[in-house]
């Protein structure tokens, strides 16, 4: 990371702007310094913190290849002061960009075996980019599993794309929504009773989650009461960054600050913090 690059915002533009939904759209951003984007780089499960001129800033996971480092993907929901004049913005606006910032998913540990994804809700996001990392890089990984849970039917987005995994070789994908709605292709219920759908290898898969965190937590106690070790599951938490550093104290969790020591943990680092009402 360039000096300063921790706490000073570099300038970016708004390259491609899609709808993805109501409320949510995906910006895939370029940093406007030549020599920056030369220099940028992130692994899958890192986020930058987004900001607006005189607005303020927020932290949203990138949702693109590392592979094309000068079109970073972003898919923010519109919820808040921030995230709202970011949803706004068009092609050519400009905002300030700080990161990549965490600690990613463990994609080269995770080479040669199986690899289980996990989402609920806009969670998808952060597991785009890895998904798009394996599919590029597809001999590198054994079996791809994608389990995608959404309350409304209607909160699916990203259909094509999950279509399109489906039809790729040694890829299985499962959906699921508590209320389906029209034309609903998948299973009406919880994304974790998809687990008994599909072809589970524990001790030969890594399994990465993200989501609201009872959703992950009731998987997480599911997949070890199923024989997978702590150490092979993965979570991707969501807290309250300020700072992006570990400094300010916003997002600590226990002994961790998961702004910098995650957002990826180990189940076997946080099972037992996650556990904790109120932590």
């Amino acid at each position: 990371m360039r000096r300063g690059g921790a706490w000073l915002p570099r300038e970016a533009e708004v390259a491609e702007r899609v709808e993805e939904s109501p409320g949510i759209v995906t910006l895939r951003l370029r940093l406007t310094d030549p020599e920056a984007r030369r220099q940028y780089g992130f692994q899958p499960g890192q986020f930058n913190m987004l900001g607006v001129f005189g607005v303020g800033e927020v932290a949203i996971s990138i949702s693109s290849d590392p592979g094309d480092p000068e079109r970073i993907g972003h898919t923010i929901r519109r919820v808040g002061r921030v995230t709202n004049p970011l949803v706004a913005l068009d092609e050519g606006d400009r905002l300030g960009l700080r990161g990549p910032f965490g600690r990613g998913w463990p994609l080269d540990r995770s080479e040669g075996r199986d690899v289980l994804v996990v989402t609920g809700g806009l969670g998808c996001a952060p597991v785009v980019s890895v998904i798009e990392y394996i599919m590029a890089r597809r001999s590198r990984f054994g079996r791809l599993t994608i389990l995608q849970g959404v309350k409304h039917g209607a909160d699916l987005i990203w259909r094509p794309r999950y279509e399109a995994w489906a039809r790729d070789p040694d890829t299985e994908v499962g959906l699921a929504a508590d209320v389906p709605g029209e034309n609903w292709p998948g299973h009406v219920g919880l994304v974790t009773e998809l687990f008994d759908r599909v072809r589970l290898r524990p001790g030969r898969t890594a399994v990465m989650m993200c989501g609201p965190e009872p959703m992950m937590r009731a998987g997480a106690r599911e997949l070890v009461a199923r024989g997978f070790p702590a150490d092979d599951l993965w979570l991707s938490l969501e807290r309250n960054h300020h700072c992006g550093n570990g400094r300010c104290g916003h997002c600590q969790l226990g002994p961790y600050f998961v702004c910098h020591d995650g957002p990826v943990f180990a189940y076997s680092q946080v099972g037992s913090l996650l556990a904790i009402p109120g932590l």
